[in-house]
């Protein structure tokens, strides 16, 4: 493992500081395997590697993703490409899965088999069996509707069977003779797959290594690279670990970009818990997660409130005291185990395993070790036990019943402090380097329009200037300006590597002086005409000739004179002294003619880098959106949002009509915000009632609920569609808040929710939201089946921000929340 990692650190290869149960090793630490201190942050190296376990140990390593490949190709040099393969993987059958499968092998409608996979809660583990016990709706289908029964027995019946074969994302086997004397193998492509999965190859006692690539790392090395032009000395590994800035920056949510730290839930718990070290954020990564994210109000009412910590025994403390009670580790399982019984920590983990794979009868076993301890026939004691210890009988089963209740979801600490560094060290480089980190992040998502527009908003948020391509200036990603963020030239549309590799190298060794001196020095390389109108329409040759128009109509006549000039020279027709003259001729006089208007130019630079660069049409409606109340593209296009009701203002791209089977038509149209894109569904009433608003170029409010279907795009299923004058006449009036909220109580000040029932996910959702966000105002809550307005209780009052408000606005949709002040 050194072997290959000391071959990326001195070939420029960013590598992570380790993942997995690996970091807990200090040997690994002080030979530069892993980069994180397992002393620091109390990690376990029983929970890598002990006596009593059986399976092969392993190191888990991130690599920069761009070259990954560059390492694995060093092992295959190295040890022989008939000794090294990558592993096969089989995708096995999931509860959904199986029934979109099933559904379509049955010819029952796509929505309908949607409409019911969407019925099997999406939680960690979850089979078809569990899903018929949790879901009510489904159970009801189930029982009453034969082709939903006939559907779910067949799915049942396929559950959890290999569906497909594919590469392992990151597993690599290295032997000492040849793979195939070891095992069978096949070609993917061009790579080696053994044909036996990962677990069949630790059976038979292989080595296997991940290679995984992480585009994190990546960002961080550009970020670096482009800090020591000006700070030559500087290096995130030597960054301080408990930076305020930071931290403030991290509770306040501003974590676009930060690594694990970008979705809205992460954000709102970080407001609710305020960080103040990498352990509270190694704590977060452990908890925000299916299982463990139910104990998040209590760690963070914890975390603010000391006096409310309780332990069941005092020797808990010293195990519990850095999550605040909670248990959140798997390190503190076997901590436990050791503290309280006296287990070996090789034991310990042993429990630890049996537990989180839900063994019953070893945990059964265990749990009378625990409490009582073990002995041999002679009498020699190998486990001392809790009450040999003097923990009572009771509180010991009472610990090893939590300990059984959550080890099956708590985390490994040795891997979430790994990427906790990693997301401390990117939150560092955005809160002191922002305009280096943005830019960097920016290249790492070159090949994404919808990442690239939501980190470009971010930059507007943090007043960084994302300047349009230049010539003269920009390079392959996107570079740090003394104005601001320069585009990358590899973002432009019919120019590739090369040819950018071909400016670059030409402008290093002179200016371009101008647009003539530019398609003279360029010309007859492979710089086409289709990347010389790209490079115009996007703006590349503003700061030479603003006048796009002119360039176009202008450049097929100095391309022409050029071809001449360089055939005559081939002919021989042009001496020496001809050419020099030639060189110092005029300027080419471009035609007179008016520049394109505003939006047309906005229309070019999207064709050529599917964004807007110089502007955009919905810049001029950014102060009325808190007037609007609409929500953000990128906010609502998430498979959390499915079915919800949502208002968004936007730009129509592009409409395409289709005819009904029954003769009606329909439209599909592209609408983007400043945030992102999105395809919005019109159904033929809706476009005979809407339609001349409807409009490619039209800017509009669309309202409707929001499809997320197994590996698409979201969609707006439209509903109504408005202009921005009808839309402030009806926020104005006084109809508005009877129809957000109905209620009597609507000018009492507090938080006013719409959810469909008591009952509900979405209440239980809310719910977790509102602990978060503790505080002052009162929440009421109208439920939809009761029809009836209750006043939460005084725990779930809260302090209104934006951070819970937009998540309230995700979960129930922008027209089910109410802030009145």
């Amino acid at each position: 493992v050194y072997d290959f990692i000391h071959y990326a650190k001195t070939h420029d290869i960013p590598v992570g500081p380790g993942r997995g149960s690996g970091a807990g090793s200090l040997c690994a630490y002080c030979i530069g395997i892993t980069g994180i201190d397992p002393i620091r942050y109390n990690l376990l190296f029983e929970r890598f590697l002990n006596p009593e376990r059986v399976s092969m140990p392993d190191f888990d390593i991130d690599f920069c993703y761009e070259k990954r490949q560059q390492v694995i190709d060093y092992v295959v040099a190295k040890y022989g490409a008939d000794h090294v393969a990558q592993i096969i993987t089989f995708g096995t059958m999931a509860a959904r899965g199986a029934i979109r499968d099933v559904g379509r092998a049955m010819a029952i409608p796509y929505a309908q088999v949607d409409a019911v996979a969407k019925l099997v809660p999406n939680e960690l583990h979850m089979t078809l069996d569990k899903a018929l016990t949790a879901s009510k709706e489904l159970k009801q289908q189930y029982d009453t509707d034969p082709t939903i029964h006939e559907l779910i027995d067949m799915a049942r019946k396929l559950e959890g069977m290999p569906r497909h074969a594919s590469t392992h994302a990151a597993g690599v086997v290295i032997t000492r003779d040849p793979v195939d004397t070891y095992v069978p193998v096949q070609k993917n492509e061009e790579a080696i797959l053994t044909q036996f999965p990962m677990t069949t190859l630790e059976e038979l006692g292989l080595l296997k290594m991940d290679f995984l690539g992480l585009r994190t790392l990546t960002v961080i090395s550009d970020a670096e690279k482009m800090i020591r032009r000006f700070c030559p000395d500087f290096s995130v590994s030597q960054i301080p670990p408990d930076d305020k800035k930071v931290f403030l920056m991290l509770s306040a949510g501003l974590t676009e970009g930060v690594f694990q730290f970008e979705s809205g839930g992460m954000r709102s718990v970080l407001v609710g818990l305020g960080p103040e070290s990498i352990e509270d954020l190694i704590a977060v990564i452990s908890l925000y997660r299916p299982g463990p994210m139910d104990s998040i109000p209590k760690y963070i009412e914890n975390r603010h409130h000391p006096e409310k910590v309780t332990y069941k025994h005092p020797k808990l403390a010293s195990i519990l005291d850095v999550t605040y009670g909670c248990i959140v580790y798997q390190e503190q399982v076997m901590q436990i185990c050791r503290e309280l019984a006296g287990f070996s920590y090789g034991r310990a983990d042993l429990v630890r395993r049996a537990m989180s794979k839900k063994k019953a009868d070893v945990m059964q076993k265990e749990r009378q070790n625990f409490i009582y301890g073990l002995y041999d026939e002679d009498g020699t004691c190998r486990v001392k036990g809790c009450v040999h210890n003097g923990v009572s009988e009771e509180i010991a089963s009472d610990i090893f019943g939590e300990m059984s209740s959550f080890a099956s979801y708590a985390f490994n600490k040795s891997h979430a402090a790994a990427y906790a560094v990693v997301a401390y060290q990117t939150a560092y480089l955005k809160c002191h380097y922002p305009k280096e980190f943005m830019a960097a992040l920016l290249t790492s998502v070159l090949d994404s329009t919808s990442k690239v527009t939501g980190y470009i908003e971010e930059c507007t948020r943090l007043k960084i200037p994302v300047l349009p391509p230049d010539i003269s200036e920009s390079n392959m990603g996107f570079t740090v300006s003394d104005e601001g963020i320069r585009f990358g030239l590899l973002a432009i549309k019919n120019l590739g590597r090369s040819v950018i590799d071909d400016i670059i190298r030409e402008r290093e060794s002179a200016p371009f002086q101008n647009f003539n001196d530019f398609c003279e020095r360029m010309h007859g390389r492979d710089l086409n005409r289709r990347a010389m109108e790209s490079l115009i329409k996007c703006g590349a040759f503003d700061r030479m000739n603003p006048n796009r128009r002119q360039l176009l109509a202008g450049y097929e006549a100095i391309s022409n004179s050029l071809d001449v000039v360089k055939q005559k020279n081939l002919e021989g027709q042009l001496g020496f002294f001809d050419t020099m003259a030639d060189a110092q001729k005029e300027e080419y006089a471009f035609p007179d003619v008016e520049d394109f208007p505003f939006m047309e130019r906005l229309n070019l630079e999207k064709e050529v880098t599917g964004m807007y660069l110089s502007g955009h049409p919905l810049g001029e409606y950014a102060d009325l959106i808190p007037k609007l109340g609409t929500a953000k593209i990128s906010h609502v296009a998430l498979e959390e949002y499915d079915n919800k009701q949502t208002d968004i203002l936007c730009i129509i791209s592009a409409r395409q009509s289709k005819a009904t089977r029954s003769g009606d038509t329909m439209a599909f149209l592209t609408v983007e915000d400043t945030t992102g894109s999105m395809e919005v569904l019109v159904f033929p009433k809706t476009l005979q009632r809407y339609g001349q608003l409807l409009t490619v170029g039209s800017v509009v409010v669309l309202s409707g609920r929001i499809s997320v279907r197994e590996e698409e795009d979201a969609k707006l299923l439209c509903e109504k569609a408005m202009t921005i004058e009808d839309r402030l006449a009806l926020r104005s009036g006084p109809s508005v808040r009877r129809e957000e909220h109905g209620t009597s109580g609507a000018k009492r000040p507090g938080l006013y929710l719409k959810i469909p029932s008591r009952q509900g996910k979405e209440m239980e959702k809310a719910q977790n939201l509102l602990e978060i966000f503790e505080g002052e105002t009162p929440v009421y809550v109208f439920f939809e089946d009761t029809k009836k307005v209750s006043l939460a209780p005084r725990s779930l009052w809260v302090s209104p921000n934006a951070v819970l408000l937009d998540q309230l606005a995700q979960l129930l949709g922008t027209g089910s929340v109410k802030l009145v002040e």
